[in-house]
């Protein structure tokens, strides 16, 4: 049930990020969860997007390195202490969790978590036994 990440890297200089988020936009893809990690010379921008497959070929055809991972998303209440619920689910189980971010989009009563975890399946399964909704590739082209 792990949905796919994009993650692109890119040089770290003016115009750079919003040459890629332009090309995705001129061929109608639609960002759901986005993070950016820099160093001084390059960058990391690891994206969900509405349709994995055409920006991966798009973004390929427009020089861009890239690199699709399964991550885990998962939706949480959007009230304070939700995040660290799901968080000590995947700790009481000895789940590393190396890196998270939020989605674009939620709504009044949730938020989305992208989860990138070495053991996604492990993880979804102790996750969606402790109660917690975890997000779909069809739930991401539907927000």
């Amino acid at each position: 049930m792990a949905i796919k990440q994009l993650t692109v890297f890119i040089q770290n200089k003016k115009g750079t990020v919003a040459s890629v988020t332009e090309t995705l936009s001129k061929n109608n893809i639609n960002l759901r969860a986005l993070s950016i990690a820099e160093t001084q010379d390059f960058g990391i921008l690891r994206m969900v997007v509405n349709d994995t497959v055409s920006a991966e070929k798009i973004l390929t055809e427009n020089g861009y390195l890239i690199k699709t991972i399964d991550v885990v998303g998962v939706k949480i209440g959007d009230e304070p202490g939700q995040l660290t619920s799901a968080l000590n689910v995947l700790d009481y189980a000895g789940i590393n969790v190396e890196y998270l971010y939020a989605f674009m989009a939620r709504t009044e009563k949730h938020a989305y978590v992208v989860l990138r975890i070495e053991e996604s399946e492990e993880a979804e399964c102790v996750l969606a036994k402790a109660g917690f909704k975890l997000i779909t590739d069809a739930d991401i082209s539907k927000l």
